[in-house]
């Protein structure tokens, strides 16, 4: 069983950075592609982010978040990060880490129904 454990969260003003941890446990690391949603309040979980299993390591962006947030994976530490730049009020929401047993393609990699685990989410506030 896969558990996924998200850390990083926080109170940050606009314009300030942060950095989502998520860590995996119970399965080999190295065959999921991990993927970042996001619940803002009142609004329905969308992507944020992906990147695959493969050595490649392909990623895939929203478009609200592309040019400012970078995800990334360490295979030797088993955990998956989000680097969230220039951070925006309209970037508030709860944050969670998704794990998709060897997604392939784009089409599987940014859609939520395609990832099999998720952590218990964590929270980001952006004041103006």
């Amino acid at each position: 069983q896969v558990q996924l454990v998200e850390s990083g969260g926080g109170l940050v003003q606009a314009g300030e950075s942060l950095r989502l941890s998520c860590t995996f446990s119970g399965r080999t690391f190295n065959s999921y592609a991990m993927g970042w949603f996001r619940q803002p309040p009142g609004a329905e979980r969308e992507f944020v982010a992906a990147i695959s299993w493969s050595d490649d390591s392909k990623v895939y962006y929203g478009d609200r978040v592309k040019g400012r947030f970078i995800v990334s994976r360490d295979n030797t530490k088993n955990a998956a990060y989000l680097q969230m730049n220039n951070l925006a009020p309209e970037d508030t929401a709860v944050y969670y880490c998704a794990a998709g047993g060897l997604l392939i393609g784009e089409t599987e990699l940014t859609m939520s129904n395609q990832y099999e685990y998720w952590g218990q989410g964590t929270q980001v506030t952006v004041s103006p």
